[in-house]
């Protein structure tokens, strides 16, 4: 007998390639690209970077590993990288930026993630001299993706990027989510591209592909960064079926992301309608619907077990912090069976 189908709502990062993506990826033209040589690759790189206005990209099997490329292309060993406190940077990287790059942080926390340049501004600390760290480069998420899918402010980052280049202090895009944040706000994707040094963006998130990020920055920086990849195991050869994947991905899946967005803010309404302390529908720009259970007797993780019984996975990221987000592999049904069990479930312990 087969196990009841589950609602995953757990991460965007769940999607499976569709039959038609398959397709593409079986029929990719390929090559070694450790040698520079796989076409679809090489394509794939030239077409990501001009899409943010930048000179080069490199293909990379993970967002942490062009996130850590990226970072050490800004910072050296013993200098410092500030960001917010739940940036994924920081928080779901496993210390890499010092495991490997000898990188020291310091981060300043912001009501969901939220940038306000200041608060970045007020603990930077640029040349200090040969008794204290300097900060040299300043990480920004967009999306947040703890912080619940926020859509960073334009002007916030303008900002930032005026006063952080008189200090002297380059600027890192975590752009995980950078899709959901332009199909959000509007901002082309050349705008964003044009505040930042180095650029993360992921194809295996909302978009579908199943495996591939990709840093974007100088051709310099890339060439040292390409010899890293190799240094840190990231080095591929036929990856071009990867490559394809993404190109597949970016020429169909992007417009859906709307879709997502839609049903995470129906999610919010229905839950906010009967724990309107646990959600604000308002706060709910993207995917990512983050439950606030502290006013209630239940954990994230009981919460998280109770949906599981009831046929949906969510992830319990905190002691009161639930997550759900929505992805192109969900249905209209799959949404309903949602908006029916987790209000009920959350209605039930706030009677209990």
């Amino acid at each position: 007998m087969s196990s009841p189908v589950l609602i995953d709502l757990r991460s965007d990062t769940v999607t499976k390639p569709s039959a038609q993506m398959r397709e593409v990826m079986a029929a990719a033209e390929v090559g070694d690209d450790v040698y520079g040589e796989d076409p679809t690759i090489n394509s794939l790189e030239e077409r990501v970077a001009q899409l943010f206005g930048k000179e080069a990209g490199l293909f990379c099997p993970s967002g942490s590993l062009a996130n850590q490329l990226s970072i050490r292309m800004l910072v050296a060993p013993g200098e410092e990288l500030i960001t917010e406190t739940n940036s994924h940077i920081v928080r779901a990287e496993l210390g890499a930026g010092a495991v490997f790059s000898g990188i020291t942080t310091r981060t300043w926390l912001a009501d969901r993630g939220l940038l306000s340049a200041s608060d970045a501004l007020n603990i930077a600390r640029p040349d200090s001299g040969p008794y204290l760290v300097s900060t040299t480069a300043i990480a920004i998420e967009n999306t947040h993706n703890f912080g619940g899918g926020t859509v960073q402010p334009l002007d916030e980052i303008k900002k930032l990027r005026q006063e952080s280049q008189s200090l002297g202090i380059a600027l890192h895009l975590d752009g995980a989510r950078i899709w959901n944040a332009h199909i959000a706000s509007g901002v082309e994707f050349k705008e964003y591209g044009k505040y930042f040094d180095t650029i993360s963006v992921c194809l295996s998130k909302g978009l579908g592909a199943p495996v591939g990020s990709l840093m974007l920055s100088t051709k310099d920086r890339v060439i040292k960064a390409r010899a890293w990849r190799k240094r840190y195991g990231g080095g591929m050869r036929q990856a071009g079926l990867l490559a394809a994947a993404a190109h597949y991905a970016l020429d169909n899946n992007l417009a859906l992301l709307k879709n997502d967005h839609k049903r995470a803010k129906e999610i919010a309404i229905a839950i906010a309608a009967v724990a309107p302390k646990v959600i604000n529908p308002d706060h709910v720009e993207t995917n990512i619907v983050g439950l606030d259970i502290s006013s209630m007797k239940i954990t994230a993780a009981q919460l998280s077990e109770q949906l599981k019984a009831s046929g949906v996975l969510a992830s319990a990221l905190g002691p009161k912090y639930l997550r759900v987000v929505t992805h192109l592999d969900l249905t209209d049904s799959d949404i309903e069976k949602v908006n029916q069990v987790l209000p009920q479930l959350l209605q039930r312990a706030l009677v209990s």
